[in-house]
């Protein structure tokens, strides 16, 4: 299994629109931050087929830029953590996987919750099925689908892990050895039950000083240490964060994201 970040940043990205800080003006590109989405591709199972699948996480406004920079070719299911526009707003480019994947459905996932908003929010694209042609224009082809328990895409097991975002509940996942929690401000005792033994731990964190609705980077480094993974990774990070320099400092085993790391688990 291959993790990609395809963008950690925050909901503004980094740059920030109109911002001179040393980190928005900065040439290393470590400090440039899509929004936050992940790619996690799997191998093939299927003898007869030798290309992996690929799992998006979020689909961010960013999520053509991200696509086109990886070269990434195909889209087999995407994942929601929750219904917030970073995460959801790039929607719209699946499309043109259905056209690559011979307009095969892709099947989205998340909480009732995040459906029924995405569902909403997005009815152009889930009133009616997807297609090409004048009446409909061109559109994603996408299925709606939810879980309130572990399922399985692909031969492998997704344990969708709650965790707490300020005042709303959003969705983290463990798959394999590996956890994604972004916008999480707080992990329930329950959902930490769901996080030992783990290689990688990737989690979301702001900024140094406290925020509502975000870990901040000693608040995360604190849950790393209780969780004890093998490997720490901080991710939607935002614009005081000085990660081409490492600053603020890490303690070892835990380090910041940057767009287009990938790492095998």
């Amino acid at each position: 299994m291959r993790l990609t970040f395809l963008g950690c940043g925050t909901s503004t990205g980094v740059p920030v629109i109109g911002c001179d800080c040393p980190v928005c003006t900065s040439t290393d590109p470590k400090n440039a931050r899509t929004r936050s989405s992940l790619l996690v591709s799997i191998d093939s199972k299927d003898p007869s087929r030798n290309i992996p699948r690929n799992i998006l996480i979020d689909t961010s406004p960013d999520f053509r830029t991200q696509a086109i920079r990886e070269g990434l070719r195909r889209v087999d299911a995407v994942l929601y953590t929750h219904y917030h526009a970073d995460h959801v707003h790039g929607i719209d480019d699946l499309r043109s996987f259905n056209r690559i994947q011979n307009e095969e459905p892709i099947p989205c996932y998340g909480t009732t919750e995040t459906m029924d908003s995405i569902t909403s929010a997005f009815a152009y694209i889930f009133s009616t099925p997807g297609a090409r042609n004048q009446q409909l224009g061109w559109k994603p082809n996408l299925t709606a689908n939810t879980f309130d328990c572990p399922f399985e895409l692909f031969g492998t097991d997704i344990i969708p892990v709650e965790i707490k975002h300020g005042r709303a509940t959003v969705t983290g996942f463990r798959i394999g050895n590996g956890a994604y929690l972004t916008d999480c401000s707080s992990i329930p005792d329950e959902s930490k039950e769901l996080l030992h033994g783990l290689d990688l731990l990737i989690l979301g964190a702001l900024r140094n000083n406290p925020h509502p609705a975000h870990l901040s980077i000693p608040e995360a480094v604190e849950i790393s240490g209780e969780l004890k993974p093998k490997r720490t990774i901080l991710t939607h990070i935002g614009h005081s964060v000085d990660s081409a320099n490492q600053s603020p400092v890490l303690p070892e085993g835990v380090e910041y994201a940057y767009d287009g790391l990938s790492i095998e688990l």
